[in-house]
């Protein structure tokens, strides 16, 4: 009899095993290794947290992660880290990256007793635990299985399965942090595969201010895989001068528009076409012409979907945290808790969903 068996040997997972070293434990993984993630996420360098934390930064925004952040924010895994003797450097802006995945998996890697290749079949009503390596049975369960996302490395629907079995709600599962596909007006798109450009990218309410990238399948880049995850339908806008006016490059008037206007020649050349507009003189161009080039700072596009969930770095939606109490704690199961992505909070990129798994697991940790 353990005191806790923790199903899934991710990043949520492996925090909370190392924060439960005075309970017997047991992690039961299907994979043949833990933290698969982890090791190829940022690039191999594992972006583990970000300067900026806020509720604001997951959808959907609830008073639930406000809850979970107060009582364990960056600072606090920050601290865990430090503790560890690991250090992490600032890479991107407010973006905390190790030097390498492995420096973090090595220290995560469980103390505990842990059973691979295992996979789940049954959690029973008592705790039992039935998988292919045997039935092992425990005072409380932590489903720490993920999302859908990222198939092939094991990632399934098991914890989804789980809940619903103890009568969790599961909010629709979609893919999120993705590229986005495309309708055939924005076919000119596709045409500059490979081309990057820093623009502003709105959905609803939120507003980022990154790169987004043209390719063969859509549009994708930073910019736009934060958007994916807070659009559903509907339009985006982007605009692709970030915020300088297209009015302040028209002032010479013998100059060509693509020779003025501060973006890639390739893309502009493919935008001018889709507008039906030739490259010549400014003073040449006609007042339907100035105002077609307004688009460039509000250029609105109802995208097609996403490029799915095996492109999609997390999946939005889960067990639903109006069932779940700040320590992660089943409000319909005593003894049952979820940390980490099979929650329905998602994070935007920039290290915040692996602040998620560690403040997660660190509210179960308290109650545990």
């Amino acid at each position: 009899m353990y005191d806790v068996i923790i199903l899934g040997a991710g990043a949520s997972g492996l925090f909370l095993a190392d924060f439960l070293k005075k309970k017997k434990v047991l992690i039961i993984e299907h994979n043949p290794t833990y933290g698969a993630k982890i090791k190829i996420s940022g690039g191999g360098k594992c972006n583990i947290t970000n300067k900026i934390i806020s509720f604001q930064n997951y959808y959907p925004k609830s008073e639930f992660v406000k809850k979970a952040l107060l009582k364990a924010d960056n600072k606090t895994l920050l601290k865990w880290i430090n503790s560890k003797g690991l250090k992490v450097k600032e890479l991107k802006k407010n973006q905390y990256f190790f030097n390498s995945s492995l420096e973090l998996l090595k220290v995560l890697k469980p103390k505990c007793d842990v059973v691979y290749n295992a996979e789940i079949l049954e959690v029973s009503d008592d705790f039992r635990v039935l998988t292919a390596k045997g039935e092992f049975k425990a005072k409380n369960i932590v489903v720490a299985l993920g999302g859908k996302s990222f198939k092939k490395l094991g990632a399934s629907e098991k914890g989804y399965e789980i809940a619903k079995n103890f009568s969790h709600t599961i909010k629709p599962l979609k893919p999120a942090l993705v590229g986005l596909t495309l309708q055939l007006e924005e076919g000119w798109f596709k045409k500059l595969s490979g081309v990057s450009v820093f623009c502003d990218v709105y959905v609803g309410e939120k507003k980022f201010k990154e790169n987004v990238l043209f390719s063969h399948r859509g549009i994708t880049g930073p910019a736009i895989l934060n958007a994916s995850l807070y659009w559903e339908r509907g339009n985006i806008t982007i605009d692709f001068l970030a915020g300088r006016r297209v009015e302040k490059f028209l002032k010479n008037p013998n100059k060509q528009i693509i020779s003025q206007l501060p973006l890639p020649k390739s893309f502009l050349r493919e935008f001018l076409n889709s507008q039906n507009i030739q490259d010549k003189k400014i003073k040449y161009l006609s007042s339907l012409e100035k105002e077609k080039l307004k688009l460039l700072n509000a250029y609105k596009f109802a995208p097609a979907g996403t490029f799915g969930f095996e492109r999609a770095e997390i999946t939005k939606g889960g067990v639903s945290v109006d069932e779940v109490d700040e320590f992660m704690h089943s409000k319909l199961k005593k003894g049952l808790y979820f940390i980490g992505e099979v929650l329905d909070v998602s994070g935007e990129l920039g290290g915040y969903n692996f602040q998620w798994a560690f403040s997660s697991a660190f509210c179960a940790s308290l109650s545990l």
